[in-house]
């Protein structure tokens, strides 16, 4: 998977924090009225279809962890909507405004004990990591079920697509943007490779509005629901 991109054979941290880190930064200036719509208009709307897609997902009373939290706005949505979850979230940093608690962890080991919480959230996390094999391998160690939503390399102009969504998104918030994704059968390989079930799969989220879905939404998003072997794998 090494020649992939992401790096997963490499002995380093899950966070990378060198160039890239400083040159989000860097971009964030040069954003403009792209990032001022984003927040407007997208972000507010993500939030909101992701937690719709995501509570039928958690079971009642379910302990969450939201692993990469950014702004906690998903966190605070997903606790209004379904007040019997108990959710904690974790960032490797911490940001000025955040809509529900974050607390901050080393992005190597999450600080809790095996089979601490029923549920792990991914969102939109895995391909900012230099090694994803290691963040979804901690995942599970701390959760029984793990939920990813995350891209795909698929289709026309997808890797410019996907840079400019991230660069966007992201950059403002000093987030690292190695801009490497992965196509559908490399997400597949790692899945399999770790004895990982699919639970349940969604590649058509509507996370932006018309006519912004034609070239944002396409299939390059997708939602998936693991967990160590399930003898059954239900695919939407």
């Amino acid at each position: 998977m090494a020649q992939a991109g992401f790096g997963v054979s490499r002995p380093v941290g899950l966070w990378p924090r060198s160039e890239l880190w400083d040159t989000g930064r860097g971009m964030a200036e040069k954003i403009g009225i792209a990032g001022r719509l984003h927040r407007r208009w997208v972000h507010a709307r993500r939030v909101r279809v992701l937690s719709d897609h995501l509570s039928p997902l958690l079971r009642p009373r379910a302990r969450v962890l939201d692993v990469g939290a950014g702004d906690g706005r998903l966190a605070a949505r997903l606790a209004v909507m379904r007040s019997d979850l108990e959710i904690r979230c974790v960032d490797v940093s911490l940001r000025s405004t955040m809509a529900y608690p974050v607390e901050c962890y080393d992005g190597k080991r999450l600080p809790f004990g095996r089979g601490t919480f029923d549920a792990v959230l991914l969102i939109d996390v895995l391909h900012h990591t230099s090694n994803p094999q290691a963040l979804l391998a901690e995942a599970h160690r701390v959760g029984s079920v793990v939920v990813i939503k995350d891209h795909v390399l698929d289709g026309w102009l997808a890797d410019a697509t996907l840079r400019f969504m991230d660069w966007v998104g992201n950059a403002r918030h000093g987030v690292p943007l190695p801009f490497r994704y992965w196509t559908r059968a490399l997400w597949e390989d790692l899945f399999a490779r770790m004895d990982l079930a699919i639970r349940s799969r969604r590649s058509e989220l509507g996370i932006y509005p018309w006519p912004a879905t034609l070239l944002f939404d396409r299939q390059l998003h997708f939602l998936v629901s693991l967990e160590r072997n399930c003898l059954e794998a239900e695919i939407e």
